[in-house]
């Protein structure tokens, strides 16, 4: 086989315990997500050659590979927020393509509830204080500071509404309603959204990412090895990755994220069009994000996402662009960085293991959620930083 020609799918997908997790060390919950990982896909542990991982604090890949009993020929630790997990899943199939690695395993985990409970500060050390940001951070200007001032931007450039930006919110968690792992719910209102305290104008609690505990773990391999797996595959079809900027004086334009370059990229590589996307996982750590990524996609214009978000169009549940499926970080987990949870909720929406939260195709979409058939295309986009970084993946089943 001529090397760069191999097809790339993901075979095994994992989550260890989430949200509430007091007994346990990030070492525990990466073991925990990539056992889980590696069962699912139904290979062995000898199999994996290729490692990734990154995270809060201090834990290294060479760290957490001897921990896990891994010895790996190819590794990544890219760091680049929220949207690692994107970026290292696009390395890790180009890896396996070139034939530098025949199966990667991607992990992350993290104890980011835990340790505020126990008085232990976290933080990611690739965004901090240091070089032109120690011009920004002494006046309160850090990361949800940062989201709150993009989002009034575009209320004012597109007279987007804090009420729209709390649909993202509400939706989010009637999708957590179904998923029996979501850590938060019950229902919301757009009332209970803009009645709660306020964090940094114009964001109020619900507007905010929930901090939670948790690991998950995403293993890619070599067409060839699909097999020898006990799930169906799901290829990754398009990958695309950009780095916009650290300071906020760098940023041109606040009502468009690095998505907008990665989006673009991912669709093209992998032949398709937003328009036959049959659910999208987005990184939401703030609502405001969910709503400009929509657009940097082009899922909608640029300025229409406030309208895009009303009457319920990323519901599980007769939405026409099932959004977040899972709760997202609104709801379900959000361990300091999520991009990971992104791939192993597209996967399992894929293979159509959703459970309540399963999206049908576009036949399929009945208030009721009446089965048709399964999506055939799904897209995760991850954001990191303060729209700084994203990495976008279109996936696809055969």
């Amino acid at each position: 086989m001529t090397a760069g020609s191999r097809k790339v799918a993901v075979v095994g997908v994992g989550l260890s315990d989430c949200g509430r997790v007091d007994d346990a060390t990030p070492y525990a919950l990466h073991a925990q997500a990539a056992c889980r990982a590696l069962a699912d896909s139904g290979l062995g542990r000898e199999v994996v050659d290729g490692f990734a991982s990154a995270g809060l604090g201090t834990l290294a890949p060479v760290e957490v590979a001897e921990y896990l009993g891994l010895r790996p020929t190819w590794v990544d630790s890219t760091s680049v927020g929220g949207s690692t997990w994107e970026v290292m899943a696009a390395h890790a199939a180009d890896a396996i393509s070139a034939g530098h690695a025949n199966a990667v395993l991607l992990v992350y985990g993290s104890t980011a509830r835990a340790d505020i409970k126990a008085g232990r500060r976290t933080g990611n050390l690739s965004f901090g204080s240091r070089g032109p940001l120690q011009f920004e951070v002494p006046y309160g200007h850090t990361l949800i500071a940062k989201y709150a001032m993009a989002a009034r931007r575009h209320m004012l450039e597109h007279g987007t509404t804090i009420e729209q930006l709390a649909e993202v919110a509400v939706q989010a968690r009637a999708n957590a309603a179904l998923n029996p792992e979501a850590m938060f719910r019950d229902p919301i209102t757009v009332d209970d959204v803009l009645s709660g305290p306020m964090i940094a104008d114009p964001f109020t609690k619900l507007h905010c990412c929930i901090r939670s505990d948790g690991g998950a773990a995403v293993l890619l391999a070599a067409e060839e090895f699909v097999r020898d797996c006990r799930t169906a595959p799901v290829w990754i079809l398009g990958t695309g990755e950009h780095v916009s900027h650290a300071a906020m004086s760098e940023w041109p334009d606040f009502t468009t994220g690095p998505a907008a370059v990665s989006g673009r990229l991912a669709f093209e590589r992998a032949g398709v069009r937003p328009e036959e996307i049959d659910f999208a996982e987005l990184y939401d750590a703030f609502t405001y994000m969910t709503l400009v990524t929509l657009e940097d996609l082009g899922f909608c214009g640029k300025g229409e996402g406030g309208a895009f978000v009303e009457k319920g169009r990323l519901l599980v549940r007769g939405g026409e662009l099932p959004v977040n499926t899972d709760g997202g970080g609104l709801s379900a987990q959000h361990p300091g960085m999520r991009g990971l949870f992104l791939l192993v909720e597209a996967v399992r929406q894929l293979r159509g293991e959703g459970g309540e939260r399963q999206v049908w195709g576009r036949g399929g979409r009945g208030e009721r959620g009446e089965r048709g058939e399964l999506p055939r295309l799904g897209v995760a986009s991850a954001t990191g930083g303060w729209f700084c970084s994203s990495g976008t993946l279109v996936l696809g089943r055969d």
